[in-house]
């Protein structure tokens, strides 16, 4: 069974720490293509969080002729984690001024998983109509709000909860977090 192969794209809202634990885990399990745009690298720097050295294939934001451009280019989907409102705007308007927006679109257009995980609040109505329009055009909206029901202890563990949530709408498999089991 070959490797699956996913796109990670990293804009410029806080929440860093969600998009490096998601590569933890999905470069031990697939192939994997990361944009960071240029707020991204800066956002990530000021958040103190590395997100070189995984095995990966970084791409320049502004290569448009990169493969992952291309509707021809098999992959299995695509998270945006951070995902800001102006990517979220640019992808529910359906602007591919840069390589991050241009995946994002051919995702949407060849039925691809393209999950947008914001982390911004409150939302505005404008937010709220982006959320709206993305959603229709087949992009799943997921925020990065942890859920408390697992007990957790750390930082870490709210934030691996948030990428379990994110690997299973993907369908790869993770030990990152306890399931809902009912009452105990």
């Amino acid at each position: 069974m070959a490797k699956k192969r996913y796109v990670v794209g990293i804009t410029g809202a806080s929440g860093i720490i969600y998009a490096r634990r998601l590569l933890e885990v999905l470069c031990e399990q697939a192939e994997v293509y990361i944009i960071i745009t240029e707020m991204g690298r800066r956002i990530a720097e000021y958040e103190r969080i590395d997100l070189s050295g995984f095995p990966a294939v970084y791409e320049e934001n502004s290569d448009m002729f990169a493969e992952i451009a291309s509707g021809s280019f098999k992959y299995d989907g695509m998270i945006i984690l951070p995902c800001s409102m102006k990517t979220l705007a640019s992808i529910a308007a359906g602007v591919a001024g840069n390589l991050l927006t241009r995946t994002a679109d051919v995702c949407l257009k060849e039925r691809r998983a393209c999950i947008l995980m914001l982390r911004e609040m409150p939302l505005s109505r404008i937010h709220l109509k982006n959320m709206l329009a993305a959603d229709e055009a087949g992009a799943t909206v997921m925020v990065t709000s942890p859920g408390f029901y697992t007990h957790p202890k750390t930082i870490e563990d709210l934030v691996d909860m948030v990428v379990a949530r994110a690997l299973d709408h993907l369908g790869v498999e993770h030990a990152l977090s306890e399931r809902w089991s009912g009452h105990t």
